[in-house]
């Protein structure tokens, strides 16, 4: 009898302690809210405004589009600004690879931007557009002036695997210099194991992967081409061990 006692008194004892707990996390919500709005309501918010935003690092994105991406407003609090939720605002844009912000008291915001680069021009059904170096869509190009990037045909949503190989292809020709001092690079993008390039009107097939042995070839051949001023139709590196070169009016030589 005695025990049961015992235990009956341990469990109201236990009882008694998680009602206690739950009042106390209760309480601690309550304040919490009652503080968090007496911060927004207090004038804490209108301490320190923000007088001014300074970018560094952006060349592409202007101040003006940076300021309306972020979500920053003149006379904001800047101890009260989300340093994070600026973040993520920035970071919607493809051209933001990072971000970094300081708070310089009392009115200045720094904010660090790293931009993407611009590496290839993506052409998709009449449209071009600037892509970096993952293949990833920064921006159509709206602008009569082109720059000077490996042009790249194809349609990613279809094709994603063949934009890969083709990024791929194309930072490989950046590396052996084979970008550099031509008039125009397109990349055939349709198939990865059709990849082609055209080299100032030349077609070279490429195929899928080996890039760099495929390119030393290419190197090789273009002396020899140049040397004996053949016409060439096209070149074909897609096979191991040897290169087929088909001059515009022949059969072809291995």
């Amino acid at each position: 009898m005695k025990a049961n006692k015992i235990r009956k008194i341990g469990r109201k004892a236990g009882i008694f302690s998680v009602i206690r707990h739950v009042v106390v996390l209760i309480g601690i919500i309550v304040i919490a809210i009652e503080v968090s709005a007496w911060l927004y309501s207090s004038p804490l918010k209108s301490l320190f405004p923000v007088q001014q935003i300074i970018f560094n690092g952006n060349r592409h994105l202007s101040d003006d589009e940076l300021r309306s991406l972020a979500g920053v407003h003149s006379h904001d609090s800047l101890i009260m600004l989300s340093s994070g939720r600026i973040i993520r605002n920035l970071l919607k844009s493809p051209w933001i690879r990072s971000v970094s912000i300081r708070k310089d008291l009392p009115d200045t915001l720094f904010m660090t931007i790293k931009e993407a680069e611009p590496f290839a021009l993506l052409e998709m059904e009449r449209h071009l557009f600037l892509v970096d170096e993952q293949g990833k869509l920064l921006e159509e190009l709206r602008e009569n002036s082109i720059p000077f990037l490996p042009v790249i045909t194809g349609d990613p949503y279809k094709e994603k695997d063949a934009l890969i190989e083709a990024i791929r292809l194309a930072k490989a020709m950046r590396d052996k210099g084979l970008s550099s001092g031509q008039d125009r690079i397109e990349i055939v993008a349709h198939k990865s194991h059709e990849l082609a390039v055209t080299i100032d009107g030349i077609v070279v097939k490429i195929g899928a992967g080996g890039y760099e042995e495929k390119l030393d070839k290419l190197l090789y051949l273009e002396e020899d081409i140049k040397r004996l001023g053949i016409p060439v139709d096209y070149i074909d590196l897609r096979f191991a061990g040897k290169a087929i070169v088909k001059p515009a009016t022949d059969k072809g030589i291995e």
